[in-house]
């Protein structure tokens, strides 16, 4: 498993804190009502008041949720270094990924005072109980100790400090516990979405990276199967196969199979990745300012892998598909060209009239399979396919577009719920006629010259779902890569696609 965080979460019997048994770092959440339960009380006596004084001081009020001030070396004892007070606002109004980032938070602070371990009280919050806040306070630590420090070799022991002991205390430890490991679970296939996303290109070409995919998913009870050139020229995927032709690197197809309801063999969900392993443009060349960026355009088949690793974590009682076409788009003497048609593998013929509008052709081929080999109900597709989501929508949503309203407010309460939001974005027959080629079926870029780019792009996937197919599109082009930061994704790769996709599906299609 290639994990990038040491983390410890330790769930520990809530007790009432006494000279003895403190920790070294303490953390402390506080209400909007500057409350002290007894236990801090009891902590607050032993500082000379030194607490209920700085919060008088600094007011932490309930429009303050996230603020932090440190009391420090306030035992005679040095029993305890640091005191770490978060003020969590108004409580009641708190949602699950605002209690996560409270336990970011705390990771957070004690890494800067690098402290070995940290200590907190969990408390009831809004309608959890102080379990589950314990539990969501650990996977908010686990998701924010991602690094991904594998091609440094100088890096200082002091630059790659964490605090790798989170201490929790709760009064029911086996029901924090046992939500913890479901939520722990999913934060691993986040994980490894962000390993495979910052992985340089030279070490995840289609072949290196369907490697990496079987020995990630095969351990964990999911088959996979790797479909090469031959198979898929057999399969007449012309599209996909266009795409990669200018590569040295062979394109694959990989498919992944996770069966949780061994007494039925219906596939009711398909989850469909655009896996270009780079981008280059191909003979529509990018500019060359931020071209390395593109080595994130596999990320929506990242989310695929990682979803279904959780799922079969957790055992998740749903049996899906997953289905990531891996090509690297490169010029040379045998890319594709503008004004190339394809024939895709649903007999469609399609006009390439950009050769970087090139995530749509391999989707075609990738969903049309998904529908012909496993009859899914629904099918589902992710991918880094425009510019255009950007400019619309920035780094705050990805784009939904959806045949099935239900389908899409599933969608999109589920991101709510994890804090990977949606945005629904139109399909309409104007898009649609904006494909139109004068020589083949469908054209891989709109005639709008610019306008409405993620939607045509969105149509032209469209072009190769069935009628009776339930369908949505997540245009994840703004979401993929984070070159701030957050509480929750440290700068870089986001692992995006994966919480959305796991809650959507024990939300709707799993009770597990």
């Amino acid at each position: 498993m290639i994990i990038s965080s040491t983390l410890n979460i330790n769930y520990v019997e809530k007790k009432l804190v006494s000279s003895v048994t403190l920790p070294k770092v303490q953390a402390i959440l506080i209400n909007d009502k500057l409350e002290l339960d007894k236990s801090d009380s009891t902590l607050n006596d032993q500082t000379k008041n030194a607490i209920t004084k700085l919060l008088k001081d600094i007011n932490l009020s309930s429009k303050e949720f996230g603020k932090v001030k440190i009391l420090s070396s306030i035992n005679d004892n040095s029993e305890i270094n640091n005191i770490i007070l978060i003020g969590i606002g108004d409580d009641k109004s708190l949602k699950s990924s605002c209690i996560e980032k409270l336990g970011a938070i705390i990771i957070n602070e004690a890494t800067k005072l690098y402290a070995e371990s940290v200590c907190v009280k969990a408390m009831p919050i809004a309608n959890f109980a102080d379990s589950e806040v314990a539990a969501l306070l650990g996977n908010g630590a686990f998701l924010t100790s991602y690094k991904f420090y594998k091609y440094f070799t100088k890096l200082k022991d002091e630059e790659k400090f964490i605090t790798n002991n989170f201490e929790i205390e709760c009064n029911n430890i086996e029901a924090a516990k046992k939500s913890y490991e479901t939520k722990k679970a999913v934060t691993v296939g986040v994980h490894v979405a962000r390993n495979l996303v910052s992985e340089p290109p030279n070490y995840k070409v289609p072949e290196l990276y369907a490697t990496k995919i079987v020995d990630l998913l095969e351990p964990f009870g999911v088959e996979v199967e790797v479909l090469g050139e031959r198979e898929m020229k057999n399969l007449g995927m012309g599209a996909l196969l266009g795409v990669g032709q200018g590569s040295q690197n062979e394109s694959k197809l990989v498919v992944m199979k996770y069966i949780g309801k061994t007494d039925d063999d219906k596939m009711p969900l398909a989850l469909v990745g655009k896996g270009v392993t780079f981008d280059t443009g191909g003979i529509s060349l990018k500019p060359s300012l931020n071209m390395a960026d593109m080595k994130h355009d596999m990320a929506g088949s990242a989310a695929v892998v990682g979803t279904i690793l959780a799922l079969a974590q957790i055992k998740a009682d749903v049996n899906i598909v997953g289905v990531v076409g891996l090509v690297e788009n490169m010029p040379g003497g045998s890319a594709q060209r503008p004004a190339d048609v394809v024939i895709t593998m649903s007999g469609q013929t399609a006009e390439v009239l950009d050769t970087d509008a090139e995530g749509r052709l391999v989707l075609a081929d990738a969903v049309w399979y998904a529908q012909e080999k496993f009859k899914p109900q629904i099918v589902i597709d992710l991918a880094t396919l425009t510019g255009a989501i950007t400019v619309a929508l920035g780094t705050t949503y990805a784009g939904c577009f959806a045949n099935n309203d239900k389908l899409a407010e599933q969608l999109i309460k589920a991101g709510d719920e994890v804090d990977e939001k949606l945005w629904r974005m139109p399909l309409h027959k104007d898009y649609n006629a904006m494909l139109k080629s004068e020589i083949a079926d469908v054209a891989n870029l709109g005639n709008g010259r610019g306008l409405a780019g993620s939607s045509t792009g969105a149509h032209f996937i469209g072009r190769f779902i069935k009628d009776d197919t339930t369908w949505a599109h997540l245009d994840i082009a703004g979401m993929a890569w984070d070159k701030k930061g957050s509480l929750l994704s440290p700068k870089g790769a986001t692992g995006y696609g994966v919480r959305l996709l796991t809650q959507f599906i024990q939300n709707y299609h799993s009770n597990k």
